[in-house]
């Protein structure tokens, strides 16, 4: 299970989800440490596996939804970079080639750098493609996206100010998005504060404002819905993390305006010497997340990502 995700490994792996860089995932971004194989999620709503090489990059995953209904992905790289990603649907144990797809990858770097990436589904349909630009500093500046429906313009403009930096994706020439990344002191401790402001036809939606600790830790959450009247982001509720000495969290504290709720988190841990949790219990509710994790050997030789 990826960090503060259930089970919706579909959403992340959108590579055009808020026409973001490419992205490429290991094994800590599942919150795993060590050199993990294989890690199988089962909770009370589904099952999910991912595999890995031994370099730690994700290679495989697999959706159960039900005996006969699975989603599987695959990801080949060379040298680190992702070349190819193949999802593939399968319904009542068959392959439907209308909805699986292929996404391949290249890079040119003759004049600036840019990646493409086509998709086509397995039944031959040309579905879309992307052209990510990127400038000197190799930072996306540009995203033309192509299908069936035109042609796509996404730019992102980043400005730094003092110890601020605002990044906004613009889809021909509409503000979509905003994210402003500061630090700030709190207690002598520094704090990474993340807000990021959506935004629909150009017109303000919601916000959403997280502050992390400088391990990278999620420290509180708060979500706001733009208010048309007061022409201002209204607080529609706040989340608060707390963690053990060892990082690990241990209760969420949800407020709002006219109410408070907690969940408490309990773990169970492997005999490896990374200590990955097994089990994850929430109260209140008692909904549980088991995970079983293999490893590779100790002491096998790394190879490059394939």
């Amino acid at each position: 299970m990826l960090k503060n995700y259930p089970l919706l490994l579909v959403l992340l792996f959108n590579l055009n989800l808020w026409s973001q860089e490419i992205q490429i995932f290991k094994v800590q971004d599942f919150d795993l440490k060590g050199n993990v194989k294989s890690c199988l999620v089962i909770t009370n709503y589904g099952k999910e596996q991912f595999e890995f090489n031994q370099d730690g990059f994700l290679t495989k995953t697999i959706t159960q939804y039900n005996d006969t209904d699975q989603d599987i992905t695959y990801y080949k790289y060379s040298n680190g970079v992702l070349l190819e990603k193949r999802m593939e649907s399968y319904k009542g144990n068959v392959l439907d080639a209308a909805t699986s797809m292929v996404n391949f990858y290249s890079v040119d770097t003759t004049n600036q750098k840019k990646i493409f990436e086509k998709i086509i589904s397995y039944d031959k349909e040309f579905l879309e493609q992307q052209e990510y630009i990127y400038n000197e500093k190799d930072r996306l500046t540009k995203i033309v996206t192509s299908n069936a429906g035109g042609v796509d313009e996404t730019t992102l403009d980043y400005v730094t100010v003092k110890n601020e930096t605002t990044t906004s994706y613009y889809i021909n020439g509409i503000v979509e998005k905003s994210i402003r990344i500061s630090e700030r002191k709190k207690a002598n401790k520094s704090q990474k504060v993340v807000l990021t402001k959506e935004y629909i036809d150009g017109d303000p939606h919601m916000a959403t404002e997280e502050v992390f600790d400088m391990d990278g830790k999620l420290i509180s959450k708060e979500i706001f819905i733009y208010n048309l009247e007061k022409k201002a982001f209204d607080s529609e509720k706040k989340l608060f993390h707390f963690y053990d000495l060892e990082g690990m969290l241990t209760k969420v504290i949800t407020k709002t305006k006219t109410s408070e709720a907690f969940k408490e988190y309990i773990f169970q841990f492997d005999n490896s010497e990374e200590k990955n949790w097994v089990k994850q219990i929430i109260t209140p509710e008692n909904t549980y997340t088991t995970r079983k994790i293999s490893y590779y050997p100790a002491g096998m030789n790394q190879e490059a990502p394939n």
